[in-house]
């Protein structure tokens, strides 16, 4: 447990008694505002009023809790005052996990390149929902132990599985290393043992806040691993039986699944121009059971089309991204990619094939130090779409827990729907984006995140036939401006037909937000437009201007705020 910081009270929120004028005038708040500052010798300045009707009142930075204490005193003293109050922080509950290794994980934080996954942790974790890893089985490791649950070994041919038999209740990873070039095929290469299941797991669901290792996307869901992937890889008749298994369906010969996975993760696949009626008869019964099936895009530069599962229909298929926000150079592509989460790069595309010059830049995850088999536990920096698959099934085991209603369809549809663009770039297609993990979180839960409110409350003078702007300089923001950008207006004018009102973007692009109408003899401005601003880079000055066009009456902008 974190103590939460301690910030000065910078604005308090005065709430004035129905009957009083400053409850609905902003120019008797702004008054009332001028006497108490006289009163208390603060700098006190009406900032706006809030949408519950109440006046939020600045006493500046350099505030001490003095002042602050002399200021509402004198508001309370005031009969026409209800209540006040001051505008106290509020922090997000979810704060970064103290796992040892948690800086390494960009893929989870960083603006650029990451999936927002620590803000989805206010509402979320994964709690009661299983992910299957159909997989090379499991490398036992620590940091993932408490989360895994018995699981199930499909390797039908026992040469492959190296445990001496078939298939069995056991998916420990027996390792799939080849000791001989062509051992596995024409042109296949000797190699150790990879422990990919054991990776791809730690990115779903390592344990977290236990002081060791890494964070897991869905940290409180449980890991079911199902061994598939043995020497020389795995047969789509191993692999069909285990989707069926792992969401709960019936094969011959296998006791029922205990614990029935609502998502499972494919990193794995093969070349083929169609999927295999294998494959989409045993992922279209996962689907039907309630079971989202994630798979990778996979990993020859090539259009996706070309290799399967990730072409078959009913899943999620998944590119690769690197840190910089744009396509890893080994990802396939095209239209049947449905998104994109970070996979990383071990190293540059102009790098020799086989080397590791960028470590920091791929996906951190649980490990074994084995060569061949199994020794001791680590860690170890991997580059794949096997890596971004995972990043998509833990955010899907997110949205199942958050809301245990959602179909297959609709998990889809909410990760697709709330990706945002790639800040870098992609030839070929790579989904809707990369996924946002806290914005489709919200999304499905019916929560927004609260915007950030910049505010110019200074009075501008509007006179016959002129033209005035109000500026409000916006910074800190990352990318561009929303395609809902909130202009609120707040403008004093006795015959508002005469005006036109605009917001003008930091590069000069103007957007009506008002037309002149001469029947229009209505008092004041007020109001809040919507405008696509998409497109315009969020940081910079922005301008409402004013135009009157007749003679007769005046009047002032009073304030106005742009929400992001």
């Amino acid at each position: 447990m974190r103590a939460l910081p301690s910030a000065p009270v910078e604005k308090v929120i005065v709430t004035y008694k129905s009957q009083a004028a400053e409850a609905a005038s902003n120019a008797a708040a702004k008054s009332d505002t001028a006497e108490k500052a006289a009163k208390t010798g603060e700098a006190l300045a009406f900032e706006r009023r809030l949408s519950g009707g109440g006046a939020l009142v600045d006493l500046g930075d350099s505030a001490t809790a003095q002042d602050v204490n002399e200021v509402m005193a004198a508001f309370r003293a005031d009969p026409s005052v209800a209540t006040v109050e001051p505008d106290i922080r509020a922090y997000a509950m979810a704060v970064a996990p103290n796992d040892t290794d948690y800086a390494k994980q960009w893929d989870l934080f960083e603006a650029t390149g990451g999936m927002n996954v620590p803000s989805a942790w206010d509402k979320t974790t994964g709690s009661g929902v299983t992910v299957a890893v159909i997989d090379t089985g499991y490398a036992a490791h620590s940091d993932l132990a408490s989360n895994v649950v018995s699981g199930y070994d499909f390797i039908s041919a026992s040469a492959d599985a190296r445990d001496g038999n078939g298939r069995d209740a056991d998916a420990k990873d027996e390792g799939d290393w080849n000791a001989t070039d062509g051992e596995c095929g024409t042109g296949s290469k000797a190699s150790t043992s990879s422990w990919h299941g054991t990776h791809v797991a730690g990115t779903i669901g390592a344990v977290t806040n236990n002081t060791k290792g890494i964070a897991g996307i869905a940290y409180n869901a449980k890991i079911q691993p199902v061994r598939v992937l043995g020497k020389c890889g795995g047969s789509s008749s191993d692999i069909a039986d285990a989707i069926t298994w792992a969401s709960g369906g019936t094969v011959s010969g296998v006791p029922a699944n205990p614990t029935p996975a609502k998502v499972i993760n494919l990193s794995l696949g093969g070349a083929s121009s169609t999927c295999p009626s294998v494959y989409q008869t045993a992922i279209n019964g996962a689907v039907s059971r309630g079971t989202t099936v994630v798979v990778a895009a996979g990993n020859s530069n090539a259009n996706t089309s070309g290799f399967t599962p990730a072409n078959c229909s009913n899943v999620i298929t998944v590119a690769s991204t690197n840190r910089a926000g744009s396509r890893s150079y080994y990802s396939n592509y095209g239209t049947l990619v449905d998104v994109s989460a970070p996979g990383g790069e071990t190293r540059n595309a102009t790098d020799t094939p086989g080397t590791v010059t960028t470590p920091e830049n791929a996906i951190y995850s649980t490990l074994n130090s084995g060569t061949t088999t199994q020794s001791t536990e680590n860690y170890k920096p991997y580059q794949g779409t096997s890596m971004a698959a995972p990043h998509i099934a833990g955010l899907a085991a997110l949205l199942k827990s958050a809301k245990s209603t959602l179909t297959p369809a609709e998990i889809e549809s909410a990760i697709k729907t709330n990706a945002r663009p790639l800040p870098g770039t992609c030839s070929g297609g790579c989904g809707t984006g990369i996924a946002d993990a806290a914005k489709t979180v919200n999304a499905v839960t019916g929560t927004t995140q609260p915007g950030t409110v910049f505010t110019n409350a200074n009075d501008v003078t509007i006179s016959d036939n002129t033209t005035v702007s109000s500026s409000i300089a916006v910074t800190g923001r990352t990318g561009n401006a929303p395609a809902a950008l909130k202009v609120g207006v707040d403008i004093k004018h006795t015959w508002r037909g005469d005006l036109v009102v605009d917001l003008v973007a930091p590069d000069g692009t103007v957007r009506n937000l008002k037309a002149s109408s001469s029947s229009d003899s209505a008092d004041n401005v007020i109001a809040t437009y919507t405008v696509d601003a998409s497109n315009e880079v969020a940081n910079g000055t922005w301008k409402l201007q004013v135009r009157d066009v007749a003679t007769g009456d005046t009047g002032y902008i009073d304030s106005w705020s742009l929400t992001f």
